[in-house]
Formats: structure tokens, C-alpha cells, sequence
């Protein structure tokens, strides 16, 4: 795989030495998100960062990734903002916002969105996240995170045990992550939903199709006993067609502490992608969990400014500059890592 000037749409673009190149350089990024170094190798660089549906974690992070390299950011949070809102076409947007942007993020509620935008840009562009379709970023950052924690354990992502929990139908992180995981070998997905929110089809046929062990359950706890990982989501409520419906799933399966302590091998990570929905009604993954230190959720959004710094580094070209561009942090640092 080709990165420089490439857009990253879905993660079907990967294969394993392109994942293994991008967590190399994500290494290199790692002392600058942790404010160990600065670098400013993309002054006068800029990020147009358009997200036309909520988020948080991935709109501030991308934000961040790119200041850290020393890149300014301009950001559309709205659509009701842009002039699309007037009857502009993706094509005339793209055009324009091309020509103010080195590359541009996107996020858009409907399915093939930031795909039909990029075939106008004049700039890289990366999926944000399209409506329940893909999540590029995420599925990376939660790929680099299984690695990270596995390796702490002396485990590899060959031979992984994973549950899966909750919202499988539209959980467009899932979707990607899947996809990712299905080039690695002999891999056991628990895949534990409401038969509504399953995994879609032509997902399970390519996990199996690529010779891992699939299993389906409605059951919580007869399926996370022997797992390496727990990545448990949300019900993802902004795709169903009424909030009545989207209620009736919320709650289903909560993970806490004593499930976890009854239920789980003592070293069993815990993963979500966020945000995890603390109402009492849903609660999937409990705050009584939030000492536990096999807590990863946290992990996971701090690696997130690193794959997302490495993915501008190798799309801009600079991943041999950074450190010649590299100076001492000058400013307190709180521990944060």
C-alpha cells in the first residue's frame, strides 16, 4: 500500500505490511504525543476537519494529532453550518474545501458519503466514520491497542480470543475492526448481540471465508470466560428510526465488575470505542470498572492521536522529518501516560 497522497477510506485498503508500516511510524509518533518531544515538521500545513455528525473523541483527536506535528486545523461542526445546507453539492464542497486544506477528515451520517466527497477533492481525505459503514482510524487505534496489550502479556494477535458485545449491526467500528482482524490468523470471534443487532452476513462469511472460528450468541457470560479481549459497544440509538426501538436494547448485556471477576480470566482486557452510554437504562460497561486496571478504554483513545499522527505523517510524506524537526517540550507536562 501506497500512503502518500492516498485517501484512506476503509480499511479494506490494508493489508498486514501496510498495518505493520503504519504501527512502526506510530512508534516514532509516540514521544510526541506524550510531550516528551515537539515537532513542528507540518508548519503551515492545514487540516480541514469536517465532521457533519457528532463526535468527540475522533474529531478532537485528529485535531490534536495534527497540531502535534505542528499543523493548524480548521473545522466544520455542523452541517446546517456549511452551504450544503443551501442545496450545495459534495462536489462543490469538496472543490472548495480542497483548495484550503493539505487534507481533509470527514464524518458524515449516510453510508458512501466520504467516498463520493473524495472523488472531488483535490487532497487526501479520511474517513471520519460514514453513517453504520466504516471507521478506518478506529479500527486501527483498536487494532494497535489489542496489539499493545497483548504484547504486555506475552501474547501476539495470532491466536486471539475476542467478544464482541452489544450493537454488531451498526457499529461501524466493529465493521472495520472485523475486517482488520480477518487478515491475521486463527482468530476466535464471540460475537454476542440481540439477533437483531448481529454482525451482517457478508461480515461473518469473510471472517470464516478467511479460516477463523465464528460463534454467535444472545448469552453474556458463557462467552467471555476464555476471552483475551472484551470490545463491548453501545446501542448505536442515531440509526434506528425512533428512539422507542432503540431503547428496547439498551441494557442487555452490562459488564461490571463482579461479571467480570465471576465470569472473565484475570487478565482479560477491556475495550469499548467510545462513548460508553453511563445512563442507568444502558450502563454496558459499569464505572465500578474504572479502577480495574485491565481497563483499556482509556489506552485506546490516548493511542488514538498516535495511529492518527502516523497516518498524516506517512499521507504528507514526513515520516523521515519528524524528529529533524524535533525540539525539547518546554511547558509542564502532567503525567497523563
Amino acid at each position: 500500500m501506497k500512503f502518500v497522497g492516498k485517501h484512506i477510506l476503509s480499511v479494506s485498503e490494508f493489508d498486514r505490511a501496510a498495518i505493520e508500516r503504519v504501527f512502526a511510524v506510530a512508534d516514532q509518533m509516540e514521544p510526541y504525543a506524550q510531550r516528551k518531544k515537539a515537532t513542528r515538521v507540518l508548519e503551515g500545513a492545514i487540516l480541514g476537519s469536517m465532521f457533519f455528525e457528532p463526535s468527540t473523541r475522533t474529531r478532537v483527536s485528529f485535531g490534536c494529532a495534527f497540531n502535534l506535528l505542528g499543523g493548524e486545523v480548521r473545522e466544520t461542526t455542523e452541517l446546517k453550518a456549511t452551504s450544503i445546507a443551501k442545496g450545495e453539492s459534495f462536489y462543490d464542497t469538496a472543490r472548495v474545501l480542497s483548495g484550503y486544506s493539505d487534507v481533509i477528515v470527514m464524518r458524515h451520517q449516510i453510508e458512501g458519503s466520504v467516498a463520493e466527497f473524495s472523488e472531488a477533492s483535490r487532497v487526501p481525505v479520511i474517513n471520519g466514520g460514514d453513517g453504520a459503514n466504516e471507521h478506518p482510524s478506529q479500527a486501527l487505534l483498536d487494532l494497535y491497542t489489542i496489539r499493545k496489550e497483548l504484547a504486555a502479556k506475552n501474547k501476539s494477535i495470532d491466536g486471539l480470543s475476542i467478544s464482541l458485545i452489544g450493537d454488531l449491526r451498526f457499529g461501524r467500528a466493529v465493521h472495520s475492526l472485523c475486517k482488520l482482524l480477518s487478515l491475521f490468523k486463527h482468530i476466535q470471534f464471540n460475537l454476542i448481540s440481540p439477533p437483531e443487532l448481529s454482525l451482517p452476513d457478508e461480515y461473518i462469511a469473510a471472517m470464516r471465508d478467511a479460516g477463523h472460528n465464528v460463534n454467535q450468541s444472545t448469552e453474556l457470560q458463557p462467552n467471555i470466560s476464555s476471552a483475551d479481549i472484551l470490545y463491548v459497544t453501545r446501542t448505536q440509538e442515531e440509526r434506528f428510526p425512533n428512539q422507542e426501538e432503540a431503547n428496547k436494547y439498551k441494557g442487555l448485556f452490562r459488564l461490571n465488575q463482579a461479571v467480570y471477576t465471576q465470569f472473565c480470566e484475570p487478565n482479560t482486557v477491556i475495550m469499548h470505542p467510545l462513548p460508553r452510554d453511563s445512563r442507568e437504562a444502558a450502563n454496558e460497561l459499569d464505572n465500578d470498572l474504572n479502577e480495574n486496571p485491565n481497563l483499556a478504554i482509556f489506552r485506546q483513545t490516548d493511542n488514538g492521536v498516535t495511529i492518527r499522527m502516523a497516518l498524516f505523517a506517512l499521507i504528507l510524506d514526513v515520516v523521515d522529518q519528524v524528529d529533524a524537526h524535533a525540539k525539547p517540550v518546554n511547558w509542564y507536562t502532567a503525567k497523563r501516560f
